[in-house]
């Protein structure tokens, strides 16, 4: 099955909770594009920094936990309660329109894209502010977003 076959997810009305919703790429075969990053699998936080420096053992930066799903040049990422559903080619017309994780309420529209072996997001209107997964050397999932004090976040896949 085709990832054009399979229905734009978008977060329920208050998220969806502490429990990640069913599989919604879980039935597509297509393989990922060429450049796109193996993101796929569930990811938990093991360290983070903001400016350089390890944030606080309570920042909630280390207790973040996010699912990945992957097929073609679709990427759909469930992450705080949100899920973000987009076509990563590079358009609005394709990119996450959803919500915002801060209220479940305020609208949010990001273009996707896959650059040089990086998934990139780019808030539409707002310039400067870019949120950026790659795979290091070791298979972890490098998460940066430089605009909110340089804030890097290291997660290791639990589950594939």
């Amino acid at each position: 099955m085709k990832a054009d076959h399979i229905p734009v997810a978008h977060t329920p009305p208050g998220g969806y909770g502490a429990e990640f919703p069913p599989l919604i790429l879980g039935e597509c075969t297509e393989p990922l594009v060429e450049g796109a990053p193996d993101l796929r699998g569930v990811w938990k936080a093991i360290s983070a920094t903001r400016a350089g420096e390890p944030v606080a053992p309570d920042d909630r930066l280390l207790s973040y936990t996010e699912r990945i799903e992957q097929c073609g040049n679709r990427i759909v990422d469930c992450g705080g309660g949100t899920i973000a559903d987009a076509r990563a080619d590079g358009t609005e017309e394709n990119g996450v329109h959803d919500v915002s994780v801060f209220d479940f309420t305020t609208p949010i529209h990001v273009v996707a894209s896959y650059e040089d072996k990086v998934f990139v997001l780019r808030p539409v209107g707002l310039p400067g502010i870019e949120v950026r997964r790659w795979l290091d050397d070791d298979g972890h999932m490098i998460w940066t977003r430089p605009d909110m004090g340089g804030i890097r976040v290291v997660l290791q896949r639990t589950s594939h």
